[in-house]
């Protein structure tokens, strides 16, 4: 690689930033009731239907993940984790739920190591399945935020409907290319395909047995998943294939409410992640990872080392080298310290401190990409859906799921008679003993999928989010900086986005490189010029261009934002992400 260029902005010929949001190539959802944006169409119909019977924002997002089970299978389900944000109009708090499981608790390094494992567990092993914690997320959800206005079978019903009746399959879907994965994995793959073959794009897909399992959560709540048949099947289907779970670790499962870590950026806009404990300072994987890099972007402008990012062009190549190498610096850190704080501790506080963010954005060279960034390296995976709702009342529910690793596992080893498949998130353990994410039983593995709230003062902003693995906080900031410009929710989901990746983790090992690696890869979308990815390239970037259905990399996003009208009423504008099915309606 040659060396890199050193650009002098001082010498290049920049116009004058004139507002000009990119060409949308949908028009802004409006309303004055409840908004549903969610990544598939019947899905958010689901929660519209939950909203008009007079549920709130939190149980129409259940409903709308109850549905998206059925909508889009090859990304999340019953047998991944769970997540939410929950802006409370009456005391304007976020409060957070954190329903992600644990490893199975005798579940150890020296075990994986005498099954040949090196590194990390495999995606496409069995032991990398950690407790399924959505079920519990989702009743948990229903009890401590929702309206009490419906119930569970309510909310429920919609997505029963959908498995019972049926669903046409979108074009935008995984399924034709995980049918030998799903046959191979288990026993029970024609569960997740139509005649022993993957659906094609508009053929109607049933789902009955994942219709029951929703039925024995309403009838039984919890237990209805977590003991029981379902737990049996799973536990069968695990021990199987040589995995250690019990039913144990099933009945012992807890999803909890949290406070969730914050950070306020340039002394306007709060953003809020999702934390992992109970804890004050134990963060959530990479909900930090967005909050870092919004620091020393801040941290960046203040110290004089870039100009302000709002007068810069958008996505120039000075704009685009600002958010790369801020977001590598919160990856290192967030990679290096992150894991799950109820057996580690992570220095949170010292982390968002201003003196540490300070020292961070040190490291900043407008002019070059710096080399010495020496922990993490960053990895993509985008089988995950995300979505928000709001309601009348002017309640917000940021929600996300997610499956894990689909390429390989998640959407192919099926419970029997379940009609769900199972989510390999404990490949994210490390096997060294001396790792912060060391695997260990009991222990909940470093994840990945983050939804984020924006407030104003104490004011709802933004309920939003970008699904996607690393994309996640990537998209986060990249969105939230287009909506700061002023764009409206669609223009800010439209616009081309990078997304910084390490490439495909290798099959077995689920490695990409050694740690420390700092020549990332950095993909660019349809919509960046030659001429600005050359010159990223010439100053050190490893900037490479994706197009396609590669635009999948770039994940899918949400946004709900609340907009006050002159006459003080408040309006919903939504905005769904092109590169999926995505559809964002309003309640009448």
């Amino acid at each position: 690689m040659t060396s890199p260029v050193k650009i002098d902005w001082s010498k290049v010929d920049r116009p004058k930033p004139v507002f000009q949001p990119f060409a949308s190539r949908r028009s802004v959802v409006y309303g004055t009731k409840g908004m549903v944006s969610s990544s598939q169409p019947l899905a958010t119909q689901a929660g519209l239907e939950i909203l008009r019977k007079g549920g709130n924002a939190a149980d129409a997002a259940v409903a709308t993940s109850v549905a998206l089970n059925v909508t889009e299978p090859s990304c999340c389900g019953i047998g991944g984790d769970a997540f939410c944000l929950f802006y409370n109009a009456k005391d304007k708090t976020v409060k957070a739920l954190n329903g992600s499981g644990r490893a199975p608790a005798k579940l150890t390094i020296d075990y994986a190591i005498s099954r040949g494992m090196k590194g990390r567990i495999p995606l496409s092993d069995l032991n990398a399945v950690t407790v399924p914690g959505a079920a519990a997320a989702w009743i948990d959800t229903i009890e401590t935020f929702g309206s009490g206005a419906v119930s569970i079978a309510d909310v429920f019903e919609p997505g029963i409907r959908l498995a019972e009746e049926g669903v046409p399959v979108s074009e935008i879907h995984g399924w034709a290319v995980f049918q030998e994965l799903i046959k191979n994995a288990s026993p029970n793959g024609n569960e997740m395909l139509l005649n022993g073959k993957a659906p094609l794009p508009g053929q109607i897909v049933q789902l009955p047995n994942l219709a029951k399992t929703f039925r024995e959560v309403v009838a039984k709540g919890k237990d209805g998943f977590y003991k029981g048949r379902v737990a049996q099947a799973i536990v069968n289907l695990i021990q199987s294939k040589g995995g250690v779970m019990e039913l144990e670790d099933l009945a012992n499962h807890q999803s909890t409410v949290v406070e969730p870590i914050k950070y306020t950026y340039a002394n306007e806009v709060t953003v809020y992640e999702v934390r992992r404990s109970l804890s004050l300072f134990r963060p959530f994987a990479l909900c930090i990872t967005a909050l870092l890099a919004l620091g020393i972007l801040e941290n960046i402008q203040e110290q004089g080392l870039s100009r302000p990012l709002l007068e810069m062009e958008h996505n120039s190549p000075e704009y685009l080298h600002t958010l790369i190498e801020s977001l590598r610096l919160a990856f290192a850190d967030s990679q290096y310290y992150v894991t799950d704080p109820d057996v580690e501790h992570i220095p949170v506080e010292e982390l968002l401190s201003k003196e540490y963010l300070a020292s961070r954005a040190q490291l900043f060279d407008s002019t070059v990409s710096n080399p010495h960034i020496i922990h993490g390296n960053p990895v993509n995976s985008s089988d995950t859906v995300y979505f928000t709702v709001t309601d009348e009342w002017g309640n917000a529910c940021s929600y996300i799921q997610s499956n894990y690793a689909g390429q390989l596992n998640s959407f192919s080893a099926v419970p029997e008679g379940c009609g769900f498949t199972l989510q390999n998130r404990g490949s994210g353990f490390v096997l060294d003993k001396n790792h912060a994410n060391a695997l260990k039983g009991g222990k909940r593995p470093y994840h990945t999928i983050i939804p984020a709230l924006a407030t104003k003062g104490d004011e709802l902003f933004l309920s939003y989010g970008v699904m996607g693995g690393y994309m996640q906080p990537q998209g986060h900031v990249q969105v939230l900086l287009n909506m700061l410009r002023g764009f409206t929710p669609q223009a800010a989901l439209d616009a081309p986005r990078f997304c910084i990746s390490a490439g495909i983790p290798d099959a077995e090992s689920n490695t990409t490189g050694a740690a420390g690696d700092v020549n990332s890869e950095v993909y660019f979308e349809d919509g960046f010029s030659k001429e600005t990815v050359d010159t990223l390239r010439a100053m050190g970037h490893d900037a490479r261009f994706v197009s396609g259905f590669g635009r999948g990399l770039m994940g899918r996003g949400q946004i709900i934002q609340k907009v006050n009208d002159q006459s003080g009423r408040f309006v919903w504008a939504a905005g769904s992400d092109p590169r999926g099915d995505g559809h964002a309606a309003g309640q009448i």
